[in-house]
């Protein structure tokens, strides 16, 4: 893949799908994609899937996806299976079994993958993506390859985009950005929008709202936003503007991207308070984006090309890194 290629393909976010410029120079395609647009698009239903070999695959890939704490997290049955290191869903995060337009849904994915991805500087296949997840949002460890968990993941995946050709441009994917103001993040505002809009479901303390007791594998109604419980900080959510966008257009839940009731600022602020709470730490980070020119600019961990500080990459404001990094690359 050439340089034009790998930047373009960098602008996948999470599990979202990319923009049509970028899925064209990911495939070499000069000719106009087609477009899906997710918000009009009626994802297939679990119920319709058969029973042979192929079904059973995919509606394992489905509960893993909405019950991940049951099969995968620190108090499933097996101890063998226990790969997550928290009991959060993959839900949690892709809303509606990873169907929800603009909450970085899995629908169409699976078509874009193999993939440059600028965090590891390398063409990522869909495999490592997933254990990507496993070890950051789900704050545990990497699914075996070859694993039945593993393959039941990709088939959900490959099932969730059917009908959706190759290369297609998609409407709906990833999470729609906000408008970040120009200032530094607050996270002592953040915490009164936390107590106005978000303790409700996710308590006072941010540890959320268990279905049962600790240790029954029912996981939560409302996850954790912060603690031993939630996820680490190498995850894309631990990223102000990736985190902020998700927030704006999906919080409180049944909050859609046409009516969200957070200001941009609401939520900028919001997920700065949220992400100064403790955590779990991921190791490793200082190897994320080799490339340095390519971080993200709320990518919080050093080293960074461009000279600001971490405490800027954590909370903003972003123009001035946005215009170094643009200088130091020599784009126009």
């Amino acid at each position: 893949m050439n340089t034009k290629s790998a930047l373009a393909a960098a602008a996948v976010l999470a599990f979202g799908v990319l923009s049509e410029p970028a899925v064209r120079a990911a495939h070499g395609a000069d000719a106009p994609a087609a477009t899906v647009d997710l918000t009009k698009w009626t994802p297939p239903d679990i119920a319709t899937v058969k029973d042979d070999d192929l079904g059973k695959l995919i509606k394992y890939g489905y509960a893993l996806t909405t019950e991940t704490y049951k099969h995968l997290g620190p108090e499933a049955a097996d101890p063998a299976m226990r790969y997550a290191g928290n009991n959060l869903a993959c839900q949690s995060c892709h809303l509606n079994a990873a169907t929800q337009p603009y909450s970085m849904p899995w629908t169409g994915v699976h078509a874009v993958f193999p993939l440059y991805r600028a965090r590891e500087d390398a063409v990522s296949t869909i495999e490592e993506r997933v254990n990507g997840c496993m070890q950051r949002s789900m704050n545990g460890k990497a699914l075996p390859l070859d694993g039945t968990e593993m393959k039941a993941f990709v088939a959900y995946m490959k099932w969730l985009s059917t009908g959706i050709p190759v290369g297609a441009r998609i409407e709906g994917a990833g999470t729609r950005p906000i408008k970040d103001p120009p200032r530094a993040a607050d996270p002592g505002r953040g915490r009164q929008v936390y107590a106005d809009t978000c303790a409700t479901c996710h308590g006072a303390d941010g540890q959320g709202v268990r279905r049962g007791e600790a240790g029954d594998r029912e996981g939560y109604q409302f996850p954790p936003l912060w603690g031993p419980d939630s996820y680490n900080d190498g995850a894309g959510m631990y990223r102000a503007l990736t985190a902020a966008a998700f927030v704006r257009h999906n919080m409180p839940l049944g909050t859609t991207y046409e009516a969200p009731a957070l200001s941009d600022e609401d939520a900028y602020d919001v997920i700065a308070f949220v992400n100064s709470q403790p955590r779990p730490h991921k190791e490793g980070m200082d190897k994320d984006f080799p490339n340095r020119l390519r971080k993200p600019v709320d990518m919080p961990f050093p080293p960074f090309a461009d000279g600001f500080p971490a405490e800027q990459h954590k909370y903003g404001p972003y123009d001035p890194i946005r215009a170094r990094l643009k200088e130091l690359s020599g784009r126009p």
